[in-house]
């Protein structure tokens, strides 16, 4: 047998070794990772809770913690103004099986002041204001609902591109929502949503209500699965070290 061949195959267990524990430290890493978001969730869950369970604030305050924090999502906010339905701005999406449309409404809720307010869902054949024109309540009104952050981006490349022109919207672009709704100007709109809560409106439309609020926590099943994987390298490595060792 040449010397070549006598390296090659001295060389090939070396490989695999390598092979195998760059192997085992990516499901170890992998594993890590979502026992570090695990806690994150863990942690984002209770901060949730807590907040959802506080009392209502006014709107100046939530503006307040917005400039300093940056973060107001899921406080409680309590406002009392007006709906401007002409800006309605319509959210795609799908609501307890069905697809529609979240409705987000201008609300001035002090001279020259907004917020953009998520009203809630209606159905896809339902989208234009006209046909249903008993949920344009009129007057003043004082709503409940969730302060939500805005997103800075697109949050990813599969979300398709807002179709302005046909008040479409894929994400929650608030800028562009405020500046295309024709109702003052986007300076003149706080920097958060308010989804409202499910108090009923007239006609049952638009239905409120609809903020995610339980979020998805698999992450300790996600963990369990990669930890596992590298457990079964480890057998399957150790195995084959062991039979290596036979002459």
């Amino acid at each position: 047998m040449s010397d070549h061949v006598q390296e090659r195959r001295r060389g090939a267990p070396i490989l695999l070794l390598v092979l195998g524990l760059v192997a085992l430290a990516i499901l170890l890493a992998l594993g890590t990772w979502q026992v570090q978001r695990l806690a994150w969730k863990e942690n984002l869950l209770a901060t949730i809770e807590q907040r959802v369970a506080s009392a209502p604030n006014s709107i100046s305050s939530i503006t307040t913690r917005r400039v300093t924090t940056g973060d107001v999502d899921y406080w409680p906010v309590s406002v009392g103004g007006e709906f401007r339905h002409e800006g309605e701005r319509h959210f795609f999406a799908t609501h307890q099986g069905r697809t529609g449309y979240f409705i987000y409404t201008p609300f001035e809720f002090d001279e020259g002041r907004y917020v953009l307010v998520n009203r809630g869902f209606v159905p896809f054949e339902l989208k234009e204001p006209s046909l249903r024109p008993e949920s344009q309540v009129d007057g003043w009104q004082t709503i409940e609902g969730l302060a939500r952050n805005p997103l800075d981006e697109k949050p990813s490349w599969v979300v398709p591109e807002n179709d302005v022109d046909g008040n479409i919207f894929y994400w929650k672009d608030l800028q562009v929502m405020a500046a295309t709704s024709g109702v003052g100007e986007p300076e003149d709109y706080v920097s958060f949503f308010i989804d409202v809560n499910d108090a009923p409106n007239p006609g049952g439309l638009p239905v409120g209500g609809v903020t995610l609020i339980s979020l998805p926590n698999s992450h300790l099943q996600y963990a369990v699965t990669w930890y596992g994987l590298a457990l079964a390298l480890v057998g399957v490595m150790g195995t084959w070290l062991w039979r290596q060792r036979k002459p």
